[in-house]
């Protein structure tokens, strides 16, 4: 008897086992400096806010050190406001969410569910109204504002960001209505079903997660906006990225410890929601990126 053949190895084959090799290898080297890159940054905010003042720009930074919450205690009492105002920013970015869902999940049902040239026309003008600065919006908007005695209110914050994101949203939410199959629609019809039924017991609850992503993309941008709480509020509706600018530009100078501290604070939330809902942000990105 003869031994087994051992098994041969051709030079393609090892060629292609080296270059998946080389692929995989780079394609980590490249996460893994995309990663430093993108949490750098922050994670030198975060630790910077435990540090001293002197022990912020010591050069080379301390890697390992004493932490401290000196600039926490200094947030909450030379910078009473900031925490009212996080209280404000919570309120509007709410507000601003809940209005803004509402909108889309009806507008989004009627562009996925009804054609005429009137929708096909204006999906194009709500492309356009996105496409704008926020600038060229909110200089007209002002004296309008101001006339209705809506300045320094939640409600004007919560209208305009709302408005803001409503396009984008709708375009979400038809994208994810249009892969619910009419067939569920005509069924529910059928059993005397409204259309506002069928929407609400049929098409809602299959479409949950596209109406969770235009929620999250709200919340993030009504958290962290800036330039229309600063042009349309000025005490009562404060929200905290104002204290933050203030906190950068105060007459005594920058306290850079403070101003670290506030970031962390209000990068908290954010960055947990994103953490539990990361599923749900990555589907609205991709919406409608593949069909079938």
């Amino acid at each position: 008897m003869t031994d087994a053949a051992a098994p041969i190895v051709l030079p393609n084959m090892a060629a292609r086992r080296v270059g998946l090799l080389l692929r995989t290898i780079i394609r980590t080297a490249l996460f893994g400096v995309i990663i430093v890159w993108s949490a750098f940054p922050v994670l030198y905010v975060v630790l910077s806010s435990f540090k001293s003042q002197k022990e912020i720009f010591k050069y080379p930074p301390d890697v390992i050190f004493t932490p401290t919450i000196e600039h926490y205690v200094a947030l909450a009492t030379k910078w009473t406001g900031f925490f009212p105002t996080m209280a404000n920013s919570l309120i509007v970015a709410i507000g601003a969410t809940l209005l803004a869902c509402m909108a889309s999940i009806l507008s989004g049902f009627v562009y996925s569910r009804y054609a005429s040239r009137f929708l096909a026309g204006s999906v194009l003008y709500l492309i356009a109204i996105r496409l704008l600065p926020p600038i060229v919006v909110t200089l007209p908007l002002f004296p309008l504002v101001d006339a209705l005695n809506l300045s320094d209110t939640h409600i004007v914050l919560i209208v305009l960001y709302a408005t803001f994101w409503v396009s984008l949203c709708t375009m979400i939410m038809k994208t994810f209505i249009d892969k619910i199959p009419r067939t569920l629609d005509e069924a529910a019809v059928i059993d005397g079903a409204t259309t506002l039924q069928t929407l609400l017991r049929v098409t809602m609850p299959l479409a949950l997660q596209g109406v969770a992503a235009c929620a999250i993309f709200v919340f993030i941008f009504s958290w962290n906006e800036y330039l229309f709480a600063l042009i349309f509020t000025t005490q009562y509706a404060k929200t905290a990225p104002l204290i933050i600018s203030e906190v950068m530009d105060a007459v005594s100078g920058t306290n850079w410890g403070v101003l670290f501290a506030g970031v962390t604070v209000q990068l908290l939330p954010v960055t947990l929601l994103v953490m539990f809902a990361q599923r749900f942000l990555i589907a609205g990105l991709t919406a409608g990126s593949v069909k079938g």
